[in-house]
């Protein structure tokens, strides 16, 4: 019995007379989660994983439960700033995958395209837009998102601001770092502490952005060298955790839960046995739900996602001396930003210092950033001698997954990078 999707059911079955309630089941869902997570947690699971699956879990359950200290953003929003006026940062990428947790994301995604949200918008924006046409994601303090990355990230924050009143300040992140570029975005910074000392009622401390950026970079130190350490120690994870771990390197970090997290994964992973299997690079969302995937990459000794982009976006040093420059440049120099070019560098080069034996990028579908560049990075993947393969398929609507192409072309690829039939875990 799926327990997950027999709950969802439950939440389901309330939605379209008792909103109210189908959203204190989905808190109370979470919550129940945290404690599993924390006390009942997979054997498999190592122990870091097991403590950032409690936290991020219980941080977005108590957010929704407290939506007066909580903010909508994308992942890329300056979540350090955020934290100093008591806001949690809830993505709405995070709340359509924990929805989509519940095997509720067919029901939302309907309802937004029959309020007439365009089929072909994301689907992580449509289950998020649903949820909230529905009445089950309370409204936040404030939204704030970047023009980064996502051209659908604006517009869902601006409708969401014209249907429900939610204020929402978008900043706007030139594609290339200057000085003046820098100085740019710091003023929108300024603005946004102004937003946010009305909306909270708290004063902008600078000492207290500048200890979080401490925090954020000592975290870094720690996640680097436990990809290092991975390098030659097998240590288990899903596909699943690979997503979760963005609630570390971008909506809570800076946070002494996540430098906690940080240093209790770099020194677990030395006491795991040596490496054996396949390392795969992964490029772009992993679709925790595919069938094929998950019986392949989770728990498998054979092959394993060792590191990804996503999580990797941004693993400079800040100069917590002068914090909002730090979180300018920070946003400006993101991988994700730019030209292509500077993404599929980046990988490149990740994919060779943490020796991957190969890479896979998931198009997801709606994504127009990820298959637009798809070959520009399979081919700067083959200039450094990595095979690289390219699925398409949705990350999150499970009725718009094909399972049958996506494990032929999975388990070819395996053949060839691993040089004889793949096994499932």
């Amino acid at each position: 019995m799926n327990v997950a999707k027999v709950y969802g059911d439950a939440v389901r079955r309330r939605i379209p007379d008792r909103p109210e309630r189908a959203g204190e089941l989905i808190r109370t869902g979470l919550h129940l989660e945290s404690f599993r997570c924390a006390h009942f947690a997979d054997r498999r699971m190592p122990k870091a994983y097991r403590f950032l699956n409690s936290k991020a879990v219980g941080v977005v359950g108590d957010a929704l439960s407290h939506p007066e200290s909580y903010a909508w953003t994308n992942i890329f929003a300056p979540a350090e700033l955020m934290q100093t006026f008591g806001l949690t940062c809830v993505s709405m990428e995070c709340l359509a995958s924990y929805l989509s947790g519940f095997w509720l994301e067919d029901c939302f995604i309907d309802r937004a395209e029959d309020v007439g949200i365009a089929s072909t918008l994301c689907s992580y924006h449509k289950n998020f837009i649903g949820a909230v046409e529905a009445g089950v994601i309370p409204k936040p303090a404030l939204g704030v998102t970047t023009s980064m990355v996502c051209d659908g990230n604006v517009n869902t924050f601006r409708y969401m601001k014209r249907r429900f009143g939610v204020e929402s300040c978008v900043l706007d992140i030139p594609q290339e770092w200057s000085p003046e570029g820098e100085r740019y975005v710091v003023e929108q910074l300024r603005g946004l502490i102004g937003v946010l000392e009305h909306r909270t009622g708290r004063k902008y401390d600078e000492d207290a952005l500048r200890e979080a950026i401490r925090r954020e970079n000592r975290s870094k130190e720690y996640f680097r060298d436990a990809l290092r350490r991975r390098v030659t120690h097998s240590y288990p994870n899903t596909l699943t955790l690979v997503l979760f771990l963005l609630l570390a390197t971008h909506l809570n970090i800076g946070s002494q839960w996540v430098l906690d997290f940080f240093r209790m994964l770099d020194e677990e992973i030395e006491t795991y046995p040596p490496a054996t299997g396949k390392r795969l690079f992964w490029i772009h969302i992993t679709p925790y739900s595919q069938p094929t995937l998950q019986s392949y990459l989770n728990y498998n000794d054979r092959y394993a996602v060792v590191c990804d982009d996503f999580n990797l976006d941004y693993m400079e040093h800040m100069d917590e001396e002068h914090p909002l420059e730090a979180l300018a440049r920070k946003m400006i120099c993101n991988i994700y930003n730019g030209p292509f070019e500077r993404k599929a560098e980046a990988c490149a080069a990740y994919a060779k210092e943490f020796r991957c034996d190969a890479a896979v990028e998931f198009c997801h579908w709606g994504c127009k950033q990820s298959a637009g560049g798809a070959m520009l990075l399979k081919e700067k993947m083959r200039q450094t001698g990595i095979p690289m393969l390219i699925l398409d398929g949705d990350a999150l609507d499970r009725r718009n997954n094909h399972d049958g192409q996506i494990r032929t072309r999975f388990e070819a690829f395996l053949e060839v990078v691993g040089g004889e039939k793949g096994e499932a875990g």
